[in-house]
Order: C-alpha cells, then structure tokens, then sequence
C-alpha cells in the first residue's frame, strides 16, 4: 500500500512560546494551506500541541470535517531551559553533533527519535494521506533521518509555512519540497 505524510511546518507566528498565535500574515496562509490541499484526499491530521502549529491547520480541519489529533511527540524541541543570547550558535553546533544538549534541553538525536515515532507509527496504520503539522527543527531532523539532508543552512532557509511530501511505497521512502515560497 501507497502511503503519503505530507509534514507541514507551521505559519507564520508572533513568537517561539507554546502558546505563540499565529500573525495576521500566519491566518491568512493557514487559509492558503486549505487550497494548497484542495486535490488532495486526506485522512488524518496531526499536530503539535503548541497553538502556532493548531491554528496553521484549523482551517484544513474545519473545510474537511476531520478532528485534529494532538501529539506531544511533535512540540518544537527545547534547545535549553537557560535564555541563551547566541541560541541561533549554539543550535548550529547540534547540526554537527548529534548528541550535544544543553542545560535543561534535547539532543538532535532524542528529538528526531520523537517525530520519527510518529512518521513510523502512521507509515503502519491504515491511512493513507496524513497531515502533521510540527515545526522547523523537528522539521530538519526528521528529513535529515531520511537522507534530505537540509543542514544548518537548509534549516534556516525553511519559510513558514512549508510542506514536504513523504510517499512510501514498497518499504521505500522518498520525499519532495511542496511548496513554492510566496
């Protein structure tokens, strides 16, 4: 069976807390994510339980009648409790090692582990088109898994919102970048 994740980060937002909302611009592309999907059949939808990435797929719920799942397992990683001023240098560094964390913070490694459980459990279920809505390092991470290697660099060219198309078929995963920057 031919399955498809399409792995949306979310719109764009008014900052990096949980709770964060999304801007007018973030509303207006959670809107453009509806007609993104127009031809496309979907079957599930799951999100991060931070608001950004809920309210990015709101609309796309509401239009298709399907609930939204919240999964803990796709909450941005936390770089470290501490306020780290140079945060962009040292998030830099766990691009290169995979196992470095910092006071209070997740490994490279522990949170792809994280969204990776999640891309393997719906690669096992019935469905066949799922959306997950996560956000831009867990977004890295995971690719970076399937050999989509974006890197430090890639990771900061992301736009929000942006799609990658995971299909697998014949125990074979191949992705694609979606979408086209407005």
């Amino acid at each position: 069976m031919e399955k498809r994740i399409y792995i949306v980060r979310h719109c764009e937002t008014q900052g990096q807390s949980p709770t964060s909302p999304l801007t007018e611009k973030g509303h207006q592309q959670a809107k453009h994510l509806v007609a993104f999907f127009d031809n496309v059949n979907i079957d599930h939808i799951i999100s991060s339980p931070f608001l950004r990435a809920k309210q990015s797929v709101e609309p796309l719920s509401k239009e298709r009648h399907i609930d939204i799942e919240i999964d803990e397992r796709l909450q941005e990683r936390q770089l470290s409790t501490n306020d780290l001023p140079n945060w962009e240098e040292k998030l830099k560094a766990t691009f290169a090692d995979w196992d470095l964390a910092y006071e209070g913070g997740e490994s490279s490694r522990a949170a792809s582990q994280r969204i990776i459980s999640v891309v393997d459990e719906v690669f096992k279920n019935d469905d066949e088109n799922t959306v997950i809505v996560s956000h831009g390092n867990l977004t890295s991470l995971l690719l970076y898994h399937y050999k989509y290697d974006l890197g430090f660099e890639g990771w900061k060219k992301l736009s929000n919102p942006d799609v990658f198309l995971f299909e697998y078929t014949n125990n074979h995963v191949t992705i694609e970048r979606l979408w086209q920057d407005e």
